[in-house]
């Protein structure tokens, strides 16, 4: 028979190992005790506030435009024939009535040589007409031919000269002297700049405020900030209804002609005052992706994300059109931490 030894020092150790997870366990037990008595409440996030109210705001709105001459004239003989001299140069000012270029007058003279002898033959007929010595047949024919004469003459010598419509100034010369005019285009362009007239595609919602004679401010990049006067014109009596928009003229004296056609300008009309809420512009809040505005409205401690409209732009403040009430205190630090209806704390 065979005896069994049994190791104390390997069962001792055998039993301490048994005892370990139940001790580890324990332990877990009293630390996540301890960890649930020691939790915080999250502290809130701080905010400034400002009240807002309403206040009379000038209903302002700027449009754009490119200044135009009042008027623009293309000046040119009736038919083909060589420029003889030209008087005139781009830039140079003109009055009405001015000769700006004379036109060869060979075949002036030619229809001049044949009207005389157009009312030699009709004197002639005329006078055996009176005693019976010509039909009144042939004395209509021979009138109606010194007429026809008389009339080509007329049109050779009006176009023997180019003259100035308007008083202005010359703002093309397509031509040199001894040149064929060949009607492709105008010998010159002379513009009238006193006045000079803006166009303006002004919106569908402004047709029953906007008035013939209405003042206007102008303001002209080149120019910077400096404001020019002008005036309603006219206004288009029909709406474009694929820009729901109407066409209306603005005129400015330009008595200096400081003003030139083809410069960018900017139109603001004056629409009269309304009451509107003006917040400050580090209320407003740009949500990201859109092209929409918002304002967080405080009230009984915790914050509400309202969606607003906004008007002009004044400074370093906006007019609210909707969205925020008369009185309302509106968050002006800390958007960035908020969401709508959390609570905050408010500080000085």
């Amino acid at each position: 028979m065979r005896t069994k030894t049994i190791n104390y020092k390997d069962m001792k150790t055998s039993n301490v190992f048994k005892f370990i997870p139940v001790a580890a366990f324990a332990i877990l037990l009293s630390c996540a005790g301890e960890k649930k008595e020691t939790t915080t409440v999250e502290e809130k996030v701080k905010v400034k506030v400002e009240t807002v109210n309403k206040q009379d705001v000038e209903q302002l709105s700027e449009f754009t435009a490119t200044v135009e001459a009042h008027v623009t004239n293309q000046i040119a003989p009736q038919s083909p024939v060589r420029i003889a001299r030209l008087h005139v140069e781009v830039g140079d000012h003109v009055r009405a009535g001015q000769a700006l270029a004379t036109m060869d007058d060979t075949s002036l003279k030619q229809a001049k040589i044949q009207m005389d002898n157009q009312e030699i033959e009709f004197n002639r007929i005329d006078e055996l007409y009176k005693v019976g010595g010509a039909s009144k047949s042939a004395w209509d024919a021979q009138k109606t031919v010194l007429e026809v004469s008389r009339t080509s003459y007329k049109n050779l010598e009006e176009n023997s000269k180019l003259l100035s419509p308007v008083t202005g100034i010359v703002t093309a010369r397509n031509y040199d002297n001894g040149d064929m005019y060949s009607g492709a285009n105008p010998v010159y362009v002379v513009e009238q700049i006193r006045p000079v007239k803006l166009m303006v595609n002004v919106s569908e919602s402004f047709f029953t405020q906007v008035k013939k004679g209405m003042d206007v401010d102008v303001k002209l990049d080149v120019y910077g900030n400096e404001v020019f006067k002008g005036k309603v014109n006219l206004v288009y009596p029909t709406i474009d209804p694929s820009t729901r928009t109407f066409p209306v003229e603005i005129r400015v004296n330009n008595n200096d002609e400081r003003v030139r056609p083809g410069m960018f300008a900017r139109v603001t009309m004056n629409f009269g005052s309304l009451q509107h809420v003006v917040a400050p512009d580090q209320a407003i809040v740009k949500q990201a992706g859109s092209g929409d505005r918002y304002i967080y409205v405080y009230k009984n401690g915790t914050v509400s994300y309202q969606k607003v409209e906004l008007g002009r732009r004044m400074g370093n403040r906006y007019e609210v059109i909707s969205g925020v009430e008369d009185g309302n205190q509106v968050v002006i630090t800390g958007h960035n931490r908020l969401t709508n209806g959390m609570s905050v704390e408010v500080i000085n």
